[in-house]
């Protein structure tokens, strides 16, 4: 009898992984029809009723979106997005804790190598705007945390294709016009000079998150609106190179460019970690329009299809990822910070930029998930799989099953990951079955266990 339920369990699970991959080999062939975007997006979770990650894998593969930065390490994401081949940023913003190399390396084995290579994670942001905060305490750790991070990579094996980095303000400059005289303040050079020596050393990049809306925003009399959305505008020229700009971004980087060089490096690659405009703001809040965002959004991924370099590094393509993918209603502070959004939390874009989300259908069942409520197991994700795997082999209908589907449309093409899902849970399911029948016991199985965009942005631009 033991030997019957053995076999009877292992036959089933052996036809439903041959049905699972049969469908697997239709997505790829199928998805690899679209060329990845060559920009990054931020995926935000600071709102009470966003989809589940299962369902943003889906709606980011339908539209050829590879980068994806968090600003945590959020369990459920990560295992949404396994194999996929969505490259990933995620976040650590516990100085304290990360200071010490053991709570270090212990995050590190619990949050990033568990997930590795299914997810490809390849940059671990510690802190965010840290140097243009007021915590002196964390600047003092931000450097320390990054090299304990970076020691843990190594101790595990994991350097080669992970590496360190945090996020700054563009306020970190005091100066940033023209480019060429772009220079870091000078109450900030004591953390900066070490920080930009540990990139060179080890081959991260240098993270900046920059906003020209906050700079229109504040002076929209003196600063060209056009100039900061990328539209035809005669452009300003830098008299010491004789590089025109005909954008604010790109200047933003330029003048980064140049404050790393004032300092002995000109080794260290900027990427533009957060940039974006927010599609309805304050009274106060000039230009936040979805007319602006759409113009902004549009054009930088135009440009960034294209493979611009900024004047100064023509040949080095621009490198962003555009905040943000959903809009998000639990921010804090302006009517702008919970609008920067690509779409609203249902799949419907906010604006038209040409993106396509058609495939996307989330259930209304699944929008309940925030950054103060994610579970820190398997949990939701797991259960319920475990539970419709259950209901599916009894030959009942589970109507949890269809909120949560791994194939919310027959001509779906986007959800290998709830395929990679379905098929670990189908081996755990046959090893817990397993081990049942002769009598092991079995345990629970735990997966190892976001931030303001605001800039008070004091930008000196002028124009010529």
């Amino acid at each position: 009898m033991e030997l019957c339920a053995v076999f009877f369990s292992s036959a089933f699970s052996l036809l439903l992984l041959l049905l699972l991959l049969s469908a697997a080999n239709d997505v790829v062939v199928s998805a690899a029809t679209s060329p990845p975007l060559k920009f990054g997006i931020n995926y935000g979770q600071i709102a009470n009723n966003l989809p589940h990650p299962t369902q943003v894998s889906g709606l980011l593969q339908s539209l050829s979106v590879n980068r994806v930065k968090l600003y945590d390490a959020d369990p459920a994401v990560l295992a949404a997005f396994a194999g996929t081949g969505v490259e990933f940023i995620v976040g650590n913003e516990d100085l304290h804790d990360l200071t010490d190399a053991r709570k270090a390396r212990a995050w590190v084995a619990q949050h990033v190598q568990p997930f590795l290579p299914a997810t490809r994670i390849t940059c671990v942001t510690v802190g965010n705007e840290v140097l243009s905060g007021k915590d002196t305490a964390a600047m003092q750790s931000l450097l320390p945390a990054m090299q304990s991070v970076h020691q843990a990579l190594l101790d595990l094996g994991l350097a080669g294709r992970v590496n360190v980095s945090t996020a700054h303000s563009v306020n970190i400059l005091a100066t940033s016009y023209p480019p060429s005289a772009g220079a870091f303040r000078e109450d900030l050079a004591q953390y900066i000079q070490p920080l930009l020596n540990f990139h060179a050393e080890v081959g991260s990049p240098f993270l900046v998150n920059a906003y020209p809306f906050f700079a229109y925003k504040a002076s929209p009399a003196s600063v060209s609106l056009p100039y900061v959305l990328f539209e035809p505008n005669p452009g300003v020229r830098d008299p010491a190179t004789n590089l025109t700009y005909d954008n604010m971004l790109y200047a933003q980087i330029d003048a980064v460019y140049a404050a790393m060089k004032a300092m002995g490096h000109a080794d260290i690659t900027v990427r533009i970690s957060e940039t974006g405009w927010p599609s309805k703001g304050d009274d106060d809040e000039v230009g936040a329009t979805p007319q602006n965002a759409a113009a902004y959004n549009g054009n930088l991924m135009k440009r960034i299809a294209a493979g611009e370099g900024t004047p100064l590094k023509p040949a080095v393509p621009v490198d962003v990822f555009v905040f943000a993918l959903f809009n998000e209603d639990m921010k804090p502070g302006p009517s702008s910070e919970r609008n920067y959004g690509l779409f609203y939390p249902n799949g419907t874009p906010v604006y038209n930029i040409g993106f396509d989300a058609a495939s996307f259908s989330p259930s209304p069942t699944t929008s309940t998930f925030s950054s103060s409520s994610r579970p820190t197991v398997m949990g939701r994700s797991y259960l319920s799989g475990k539970i419709c795997l259950d209901i599916f082999a009894s030959g009942a209908s589970c109507e949890g099953c269809r909120s949560v589907s791994a194939f919310p449309r027959e001509d779906s093409r986007v959800h290998f990951s709830s395929i990679v899902w379905i098929l670990k849970i189908v081996i755990i399911e046959h090893r817990r079955r397993v081990m049942h029948i002769i009598g092991t016991p079995t345990q629970e199985i735990v997966f190892p266990k976001e931030s303001d965009s605001s800039q008070e942005l004091n930008w000196k631009h002028r124009w010529q």
